[in-house]
């Protein structure tokens, strides 16, 4: 059985970050970017770019994520953190149709993306992400964490995926809070110290 552990990501992990995106998917052009950036703004971004913009967001702390290791090899990335940091959320549509959080509020934190390399998908990594992400969350004095989960019931493409399964939010503790369209849902967890 392989020993799975989780840290934040940090500026002395960059090289674990970089390898947690990297391993399939759109992580490695992405740079787990998107959640920052509006559309206009994110189409005039180049993936150099973006590698440094999520450096020097790391660099600049708190970190923005959370990376799973497998037997000590960087193997997965999770971002979470304020919405308030994540500039895409409140010009999304269906997220903001949804939630009844203020989008000012400091206290709501969004998990926006999962990452797991192929060679280690189908260990569990996504619920080991999740539950360290909603443990940094608490100890860092988030008051309710969403999530915008994909219902893998629903024929989705593997990309799509990146958002999240509904089973791992729902086997982590959290709840359906509402539809954001079909095949998608918005989940909370409210965090108590």
């Amino acid at each position: 059985m392989p020993t799975i552990t989780t840290e934040v990501a940090t500026t002395a992990r960059w090289d674990d970050v970089q390898r947690a995106l990297t391993g399939g998917g759109d992580g490695a052009s992405c740079q787990c970017i998107w959640p920052l950036l509006r559309n206009k703004d994110w189409n005039e971004t180049t993936t150099p770019q973006r590698t440094e913009m999520l450096r020097a967001e790391i660099d600049e702390g708190p970190p923005p994520g959370i990376i799973a290791y497998v037997d000590g090899e960087a193997a997965g990335w999770i971002r979470l953190g304020p919405r308030t940091k994540q500039g895409r959320l409140p010009h999304t549509r269906i997220i903001a149709a949804a939630t009844e959080q203020p989008f000012d509020d400091e206290s709501v934190w969004a998990v926006t993306c999962f990452v797991v390399r192929r060679e280690h998908r189908g260990k569990g990594l996504n619920g080991e992400l999740l539950r360290a992400g909603v443990d940094y969350a608490r100890e860092s004095g988030a008051r309710l964490i969403e999530g915008y989960a994909v219902d893998a019931a629903e024929n989705h493409s593997v990309n799509d995926l990146y958002h999240g399964v509904l089973s791992t939010f729902l086997s982590a503790g959290f709840t359906k809070t509402a539809e954001l369209k079909p095949g998608r849902t918005l989940v909370t967890m409210e965090l108590h110290s």
